[in-house]
């Protein structure tokens, strides 16, 4: 029997219609799985959809016989109506829910609420489209599947799976976000996670071992169709600007990394002036000598100018401790941007103008400006690094 000492509550709210042959055997496996193997407390709420067969009446008798298990009843369908029923009232730490049909292997319910409970994430899902995750399902649902997140990610979404049920919430989080979240269906789960993203919340994944219920009642083309809908309801009310909610200070006073705010005018100066730099060197080369040596011989010349310039106005270095370090280090960032800029050249045919040129080098530079900004601020010109 596991011992650790119990201090943090999750709750795990398991929705059911009509679930009469499957609930004792599911709520029993999940029980166990939690009373055996869970380093906290838990509850597990057996949410009833207005169920017309003999579910209530059997998660009535868990509730009885099985301890941390209770049982609530609603008078109408809906996942998302029942989620915001159990969520809202909660006193839980992390609310989290499950299909009935236990498709997810219980083994990720710890990595799944683990990120939650010590703060470091608000929202977490199990995904079924990471490369680690193991899924078996027909191939009807397999393309509906990806073809939905396929959507969402059009839309700008960066979560991997929205349909998966397996999810879990912060409860403040849940509840500062549910008066927003319009869906009582099987889209509330979609809509929630668009909504959390929106707002700069972070949104853990987890990728999980999943099999197909055969036996699942979800209608899936007509989920489908209230999925749309309620991307196009989602959409409308973003161009709109509504549904703001509260969000954690830790989001709404987000701000740039210590110094990042100084530095960043400074690099643009600098990478402003040492790009005409090497434009002017690279149209005078090549007149003279191929196109690549051209960019080779301008592109060295202004890092070499450009890592001097950055390391006294925009890092604040100064004195020649380190100086050789640093120039030889930068030259990490000059190979970034000659690979990058000798590969956009090579792509162009022979007969393209020294305009078109000029245009295939300065949008590498622009890519290599960011890698070089990025390896001069956490590498080459990182202040905990001895200057030696």
């Amino acid at each position: 029997m596991h011992t650790t000492l119990k201090t943090r509550l999750v709750e795990v709210v398991v929705p059911v219609y009509n679930e009469q042959r499957a609930l004792r055997d599911s709520i029993g496996r999940l029980h166990a799985y939690l009373s055996g193997t869970f380093p906290y407390d838990y509850r597990i709420t057996i949410a009833d959809n207005a169920s017309t067969d003999n579910t209530w009446q059997l998660a009535i008798e868990l509730a009885a016989e099985l301890p941390h298990v209770r049982a609530v009843h609603l008078d109408g369908k809906g996942r998302g109506r029942a989620l915001r029923q159990v969520w809202s009232e909660s006193d839980a730490d992390v609310v989290s829910y499950m299909d009935v049909d236990l498709s997810t292997d219980l083994d990720a319910f710890l990595p799944l609420v683990a990120p939650l409970l010590s703060g470091h994430s608000d929202l977490a899902i199990g995904t079924r489209l990471a490369r680690a995750s193991r899924v078996v399902r027909g191939p009807k649902r397999e393309f509906i599947s990806r073809s939905y997140n396929l959507l969402l990610h059009l839309m700008g979404a960066r979560f991997s799976d929205a349909q998966c049920g397996f999810k879990a919430v912060r409860t403040e989080i849940a509840q500062a976000l549910l008066p927003a979240v319009e869906d009582e269906q099987w889209f509330f789960d979609t809509e929630l996670l668009l909504l959390a993203e929106r707002h700069g919340l972070r949104i853990h994944e987890v990728p999980v071992d999943w099999v197909d219920d055969p036996d699942s009642r979800v209608d899936v083309f007509q989920t489908a169709k209230d999925d749309l809908r309620g991307l196009a309801r989602v959409a409308r009310k973003t161009l709109s600007g509504a549904a703001r909610i509260p969000v954690p200070a830790r989001v709404s006073q987000a701000q740039l990394p210590r110094g990042m705010a100084a530095q960043l005018p400074k690099f643009a100066v600098v990478g402003a002036v040492s790009t005409l730099a090497y434009l002017l060197l690279f149209s005078g080369l090549r007149q003279m000598i191929p196109v690549l040596l051209a960019n080779a011989i301008a592109l060295l010349v202004t890092a070499v100018a450009n890592t001097a310039a950055n390391r006294r106005f925009t890092f604040g270095v100064t004195g020649s401790a380190g100086a050789m370090r640093h120039q030889f280090e930068g030259l990490i960032a000059f190979l970034v941007g000659l690979v990058l800029t000798t590969g956009g050249l090579a792509l162009l045919p022979d007969t393209v103008s020294h305009g078109v040129e000029l245009v295939a080098v300065v949008m590498a530079n622009a890519l290599a400006t960011l890698v070089r900004f990025l390896l001069l601020r956490v590498w080459v010109f990182n202040p905990s690094r001895s200057t030696s």
